[in-house]
């Protein structure tokens, strides 16, 4: 059987990748990235930033802190990390269907990924909750995020919304709601009612795909 990697290929440098993807190993994978020989390379990548969201948060002053790994592999690495976060975010033809919180996970997760702020979304939806348009409403800080009703629902009338569900991620990765995001899913249902738009839920992601419903948890 050909090994999973080639060293020096005829036309390349480096790590050449044969056979099926999907049965390289994790290190075999950063090292290929890296164009490094060495696996114990890609294996203190991983012990410094460990799967699954570690590695979204690295960055190359961290990358080169590696023997091994220098500017130019530093920038190949995070250009695929960005190039495989915009694939995994890219929307599809056909409008999704915000129906779950997993369906707000799956939409809007890989595009916070690594994220150190707190991104607040609200995702716009027709009478069938199909997505109209995902409004970036506020980029806050490591804790917290300033959100202006007006502003949120100002964006949903423009699009004719029949509901929304707003969303924001934790960088602490722990998504349990604090007091603040209580207290503000309350006063974005009140302002949802007076507008005639229904706020169905409030959707807090953490890492490696936890989340938490304030609708579930009974919080809204």
């Amino acid at each position: 059987m050909a090994p999973r990697l080639l060293v020096e290929g005829p036309r390349t440098r480096g790590l050449v990748l044969c056979g099926q993807a999907e049965a390289v190993s994790d290190e075999e994978l950063v090292a290929l990235v890296l164009g490094c020989r060495e696996e114990s390379v890609a294996r203190g990548v991983l012990a410094d930033h460990p799967l699954p969201d570690g590695l979204w948060r690295a960055s190359a002053e961290d990358l080169c802190a590696h023997p091994g790994v220098g500017p130019a592999a530093a920038a190949r690495f995070l250009g695929s990390l960005e190039l495989s976060r915009r694939a995994a975010a890219r929307a599809p033809l056909s409008r999704p269907t915000i129906m779950r919180p997993e369906d707000v996970v799956r939409l809007c997760g890989p595009q916070l990924r690594g994220s150190d702020r707190e991104h607040f979304w609200a995702l716009a939806l027709n009478t069938k909750n199909q997505l109209l348009r995902t409004i970036e409403v506020s980029v806050g800080s490591l804790n917290a995020s300033i959100v202006h009703p007006r502003e949120l629902f100002k964006q949903c009338v423009k699009v004719s919304a029949a509901s929304v569900v707003v969303m924001h991620n934790h960088p602490s990765g722990d998504p349990t709601p604090s007091g603040a995001d209580i207290q503000l899913t309350r006063r974005l249902v009140k302002a949802g009612d007076v507008l005639g738009i229904e706020v169905l839920d409030h959707v807090v992601i953490g890492d490696g795909g936890a989340h938490a419903s304030l609708r579930d948890l009974g919080l809204m």
